[in-house]
C-alpha cells in the first residue's frame, strides 16, 4: 500500500519535474590553423523566462569542448518578453579568451554555433560582419519594430507589380486600373492622355506626349495645341522638368531642345499646358497634329463565349464632325483543336465579326472611323494569316460628344486553344 502511494505521488509530480523544453547547440570548433579547438566554455545569462512560462534565474554553467567537440543543452530564450542573450566566453591554454552572444530558438534537432550566434550593437541585436547571418533573433527584442511596420501601409487586393501605385479609400496600395497608355489622375482614375478640360475661356491639357522621334538625334517636338500663354508650358524629360530658355524654346506649337539635351532613346517625354479660347472644346482644344488616344497589348482568354481582350474609352467632348479615328488590331491565336472569333464594337455598333478556321494563327485590321454630326461613317478591312482580305463599310450611330468606348473581343471554339488581343491602337486625327 505505501508502495503504490509513493509510486501515485512520484507519477503526479513527473509534469513538475520534467522542467522547460531544452535545445541541443552541437558542433564541432577549430582554430583558424585548422587544429581543433580545446578549452572551457562558461555561458551565462540574466533572467529570463522560458515558453512554457518557466522564470530562469540568473546563473551561469561550463562546458568543456575537447577535440573541437561542443555539446551543450540550454533553455530557449526567444520568446522572453526581455531583449536577453547568452553570453558566451571562450577560455583556451589559460591565454586566450573571447565571448560571443547566443539567441536560442526553441528546435527539436541540433543547432550548430552558427545558428544561434548574433552580435549585440548599439541599435540592439542584429546580425553583423563577424556573425553568421543566419543567426535567429527575436522580433520583439528590436525596440519599436512592431510599432514601424504597423505605420506602414499595406498591399490590397488589387496590388499589382510593374504598374503606378494609388492609395485606396482603406489607406491601402492597389495599382492603377487601365491601359498602360493611361494617365492617372489626382484621384487615382485613369484614362486616356492629352485630354483637355475646360474652365470658362481656358482649356488645360495634361500628360500629353509630343509627337517627334526619339532616337538621339531629333531635337523639334511638336504639340496638339501652342500654349497660351507660352509660360503655361510645363515640359519634362523623363520626370525631370525642362527650364525654358535653358534646355528649350517655344515657337507655337513646336519644342525645340538645345542639343545638350536632345532626348536619347527610351526617354519620356511630357507636357502640360493651357489653350486660350471662346471656351468650347471644338474651339480650345485646337489640335494640330495627330493624337494618341489609346495603344497597348490586351488581354488573352481560352473562353468559348465572347469577352472583352481590350478596350478605348474616348472622353466626351473629344471628337468634333470632321475629325478621323483609326484604329488598328492584331489577334493572336494559339492552339490546333479550333477555330477563334473575333468582333470590334464602336460604341453600341458592331462593325467587325469573323470567324477564322483553326490553322489560323493572326488576324490582322484596320477601321478608319470619319466623325459626322449623326454619329461615324467606318470602313474596315481584315485579313488572317492565310484567310483572304475583308472589306466593310457602314454607318455607327451614338452620341460621340458624351464619349464613344471602343471594345475588341474574341473566343475560341475550343477550350484548349486560346485567342489574345496582342496589340491594338487608336489614333484621332483632327
Amino acid at each position: 500500500m505505501i508502495r503504490r502511494f509513493f509510486l501515485t505521488v512520484a507519477l503526479w509530480a513527473c509534469p513538475v519535474l520534467a522542467g522547460p523544453p531544452l535545445t541541443t547547440i552541437q558542433d564541432v570548433l577549430y582554430k583558424a590553423d585548422g587544429t581543433r579547438f580545446n578549452g572551457a566554455v562558461t555561458i551565462s545569462w540574466s533572467t529570463f523566462t522560458a515558453p512554457d512560462s518557466s522564470t530562469v534565474l540568473t546563473q551561469s554553467t561550463t562546458v568543456w569542448v575537447v577535440d573541437g567537440n561542443l555539446r551543450v543543452k540550454l533553455i530557449p530564450n526567444t520568446s522572453s518578453t526581455l531583449a536577453t542573450t547568452y553570453v558566451v566566453t571562450y577560455n583556451s591554454e589559460g591565454r586566450y579568451q573571447f565571448q560571443e552572444n547566443w539567441i536560442v530558438p526553441v528546435s527539436a534537432q541540433a543547432l550548430h554555433v552558427s545558428d544561434v550566434r548574433v552580435v549585440v550593437g548599439a541599435g540592439g541585436l542584429s546580425t553583423g560582419a563577424d556573425a553568421d547571418s543566419s543567426g535567429p533573433f527575436a522580433e520583439s527584442a528590436v525596440t519599436g519594430l512592431a510599432a514601424d511596420l504597423g505605420a506602414r501601409p499595406l498591399k490590397g487586393p488589387g496590388f499589382l507589380a510593374g504598374r503606378t501605385a494609388v492609395i485606396d479609400s482603406n489607406g491601402m496600395i492597389e495599382a492603377a486600373a487601365g491601359s498602360a497608355a493611361d494617365c492617372v489622375r489626382v484621384d487615382g482614375s485613369a484614362g486616356p492622355c492629352g485630354g483637355g478640360s475646360s474652365v470658362g475661356a481656358v482649356s488645360f491639357v495634361d500628360g500629353e506626349s509630343p509627337t517627334g522621334i526619339v532616337d538621339g538625334s531629333n531635337t523639334a517636338f511638336g504639340l496638339s495645341g501652342a500654349p497660351d500663354p507660352a509660360s503655361s508650358l510645363a515640359f519634362y524629360r523623363n520626370g525631370i522638368l525642362q527650364k525654358t530658355g535653358q534646355d528649350y524654346s517655344l515657337a507655337g506649337s513646336t519644342i525645340q531642345l538645345v542639343a545638350a539635351a536632345r532626348p536619347q532613346p527610351g526617354d519620356t517625354l511630357l507636357a502640360n499646358y493651357r489653350l486660350g479660347g471662346s471656351g468650347s472644346a471644338a474651339d480650345t482644344l485646337g489640335y494640330s497634329g495627330p493624337q494618341v488616344l489609346c495603344s497597348g497589348a490586351g488581354a488573352a482568354a481560352g473562353a468559348t463565349v465572347l469577352s472583352v481582350l481590350g478596350s478605348c474609352a474616348i472622353p466626351a467632348g473629344l471628337l468634333a464632325p470632321g475629325d478621323r479615328v483609326e484604329i488598328r488590331f492584331n489577334y493572336a491565336h494559339t492552339g490546333s483543336g479550333g477555330g477563334f472569333s473575333s468582333e470590334v464594337h464602336w460604341g453600341g455598333s458592331l462593325v467587325l465579326h469573323r470567324d477564322l478556321g483553326a490553322a489560323e494563327t493572326l488576324l490582322m485590321g484596320s477601321a478608319d472611323a470619319a466623325i459626322v454630326p449623326a454619329g461615324a461613317q467606318i470602313g474596315l478591312q481584315n485579313w488572317g494569316s492565310s484567310a483572304p482580305l475583308a472589306v466593310s463599310a457602314q454607318t455607327a450611330a451614338g452620341a460621340y460628344a458624351n464619349g464613344v468606348t471602343v471594345l475588341f473581343l474574341g473566343a475560341v471554339s475550343n477550350g484548349s486553344d486560346t485567342v489574345a488581343l496582342s496589340n491594338f491602337s487608336m489614333v484621332r486625327i483632327p
